[in-house]
């Protein structure tokens, strides 16, 4: 029941994912941060299994920060995206990680680029993509009001507009969303949907 999308603008990327923990029935949090901020100009996007997502996407995030430590500069997302993709295809033979990604990046020189890796490690360069059941309401927003040129606040509509449509449409669906930015002030958290709060259910 996840939603994970994301689309590239002009000089900007955009990724925004649902919020929900949830196995079978039950709804365990509604503030799960899905989208983690890679590094200083990367964003990943993960749905899949909790377990598979925390433990692959923080795996892959140690591994792009070793990288920079080790050679003293940070990996293209094009790189990232070919590593990440290695790595999904080695276990894919191994034990299998449950998790689809969206890398979302900039690069000085190239500007803003998007990867869609699914659970099996294909990869591609996208401009537009989503994954989960929202999938089939958001890639149809976006072909009909996506265009290249986008700016951040036509882009942040039309995001606004894929939640109102799975919200609206999807019946299991994820009340809260987070949106975050990628560009060339860095990979930042942008703004959170929320129709519901979580409960305090910290202990007195």
């Amino acid at each position: 029941m996840e939603c994970v999308f994301g689309l590239v603008g002009k000089g900007f990327a955009i990724v925004a994912a649902d919020t929900s923990a949830v196995n079978s029935i039950l709804v365990h949090k509604s503030n799960e941060d899905k989208v983690m901020v890679l590094d200083s100009h990367k964003l990943l996007g993960a749905s899949g299994e909790p377990g598979d997502r925390v433990q692959f996407t923080e795996y892959i995030q140690k591994n792009v920060h070793l990288y920079q430590f080790r050679n003293g500069i940070p990996l293209t997302t094009a790189a990232t995206a070919n590593f990440t993709r290695g790595e999904l295809a080695t276990a894919l033979r191994k034990n299998p990680y449950s998790v689809n990604i969206l890398l979302a990046g900039y690069d000085k020189g190239v500007g803003p680029s998007m990867y869609y890796i699914d659970y099996i490690a294909t990869m591609h360069k996208i401009e537009k993509g989503a994954f989960g059941y929202g999938s089939y309401f958001c890639l149809s927003m976006m072909d009909r009001l996506y265009h290249p040129d986008m700016s951040i606040e036509e882009a942040i509509e039309l995001i606004d507009k894929c939640i109102i449509e799975i919200r609206t449409r999807l019946v299991v669906a994820p009340p809260n969303f987070v949106i975050k930015i990628v560009d060339e002030d860095g990979a930042r958290e942008y703004a959170w949907r929320e129709s519901i709060k979580s409960p305090d259910v910290s202990m007195a």
